[in-house]
């Protein structure tokens, strides 16, 4: 049996882990990003149809392309991260089915209505999402997760005019790199279990 993680691996990837919005100048190479998404593709979707995308912003021409959609407050912290994660979900992620549930051929026809395609690409694209970060931190990485953007601006810029990205939408974005510590806000305060869970 699994035996519960130590407190230095829980602090890392929770309790002392923190939404940045200042970074350092150490290198945060392509290898480390690479092993992030080798460990974020590991955990559980529905039935296993991984409709999460990532599309990992790091030059300067790219960031140039991406700042004009966000929110005022986010851009300098993008334009100075090492890398920004565009957190995305495939409208045609059931095209990927006969490889991801290879012993139910069918797969396909279970998402073949529109609407319920969206939200399970929505559902299990975002919890994709929530694994980046999980994964990042474990790696040593800090992340800096966004939602003040302009999704359709996005879209229209990287995903809808690209043959690859067409189907992608985005859903919230991820600065990633190592943070700066002189930048962190007091931590908010979150709710108690009392207050956001009941056992029946």
């Amino acid at each position: 049996m699994a035996k519960p993680l130590g407190d230095a691996a829980l602090d890392q990837i929770f309790r002392t882990a923190r939404t940045r919005r200042g970074w350092t100048d150490e290198e945060t190479p392509d290898v480390l990003i690479r092993a992030t998404y080798d460990l974020l593709k590991l955990p559980p979707t529905a039935s296993n149809i991984c409709p999460g995308r990532f599309l990992f912003v790091r030059s300067a021409e790219a960031k140039a392309r991406l700042t004009p959609h966000l929110d005022e407050g986010n851009r300098k912290q993008t334009e100075t991260a090492p890398w920004t994660a565009i957190v995305a979900y495939d409208l045609d992620f059931a095209d990927h089915l006969t490889k991801l549930i290879p012993h139910a051929p069918n797969a396909k026809d279970w998402f073949a209505d529109p609407k319920n395609a969206e939200w399970n690409a929505i559902q299990s694209g975002t919890l994709q999402g929530a694994y980046l970060m999980i994964a990042a931190r474990s790696l040593g990485l800090d992340c800096g997760p966004m939602g003040g953007f302009n999704r359709a601006g996005v879209d229209q810029e990287f995903f809808l005019s690209d043959p690859v990205m067409k189907s992608w939408r985005s859903s919230f974005l991820c600065n990633i790199g190592h943070g700066d510590d002189t930048r962190l806000r007091p931590r908010a305060p979150r709710l108690d279990f009392d207050e956001a869970c009941r056992i029946l």
